[in-house]
């Protein structure tokens, strides 16, 4: 059954991602909405999880559905829900930065199953379901293989409203610059976890994430190899707004220099 879905599912990502791509060119910051202090939105995001929605309730009417956006007008299953980001790195999109995705999970009671993530600007898919493996674009893809924290290139995000966790950020990333080969940010937290799958980072942590960000990025990396868990070690990356990724080389050593510093919100 993943299999199937796993194929029609790309298509709809791909579906969406057209949509966006038709709409970047003539997109003006005036159509943006703020939903929160820089939570932005716009009729761009709402379409594309509206395509969403309506094929993946075409292909899988049984399960329920997680957005971004709220689109649906179908609650969550106890079984099977589609946890979807329409347009992830909305802010890279609305400055015209071209590092965004479609983002497409399922989750099987509360564990993920199946991941798509669509590039539209360099037509690069990731995808993947369980009892499979990783494919980019018809190619299968790995983690990092043998890498170690001194030769990694890690990826994070910045908090854009989460503030109270600043200073983690700030300490975390003094300490890692010297012990990492490299740190990045793209702005597009699907992206990064697509490209721990093809093993181009390798590896990612970031507080305050929602279930749509990391689905089908947790998806796509379990199949290539690597692990996904919170910043204790634990199984709560979806709701627990604490996500590591990594290559096996590299996990442990991130982990460990991660927990130095991380102290959970009260």
């Amino acid at each position: 059954m993943l299999q199937e879905l796993l194929h029609r599912t790309i298509a709809v990502a791909q579906e969406a991602g057209a949509f966006i791509q038709a709409e970047a060119s003539s997109f003006d910051f005036s159509q943006v909405e703020y939903k929160g202090l820089n939570d932005m939105v716009s009729y761009v995001d709402k379409t594309s999880e509206k395509i969403c929605v309506a094929a993946l309730s075409q292909i899988f009417p049984e399960a329920g559905f997680i957005t971004e956006e709220g689109t649906s007008e179908k609650g969550q299953s106890e079984e099977y829900n589609w946890v979807i980001d329409p347009l992830d790195g909305t802010t890279n999109f609305v400055h015209g930065l071209p590092i965004y995705s479609v983002s497409i999970g399922l989750i099987h009671r509360g564990r993920p199953v199946l991941g798509v993530i669509y590039d539209p600007n360099r037509d690069e898919c990731f995808y993947a379901a369980e009892g499979g493996k990783a494919y980019c674009n018809g190619e299968e893809i790995h983690v990092s293989q043998g890498a170690e924290l001194k030769r990694g290139l890690i990826v994070t995000g910045l908090p854009a409203s989460a503030f109270v966790q600043q200073d983690f950020y700030m300490a975390i990333l003094k300490h890692l610059m010297p012990l990492a080969h490299g740190l990045r940010r793209t702005g597009s937290a699907a992206i990064d976890l697509a490209y721990v799958a093809a093993g181009r980072f390798d590896g990612q942590f970031e507080y305050g994430l929602k279930p749509y960000d990391v689905c089908a990025g947790a998806a796509i990396i379990q199949q290539a190899g690597g692990l996904v868990t919170d910043f204790n070690g634990g199984s709560d990356y979806l709701f627990g707004n604490t996500i590591m990724a990594a290559c096996p080389g590299v996990y442990t050593e991130l982990m460990a220099e991660v927990q130095k510093f991380w102290v959970a919100p009260q």
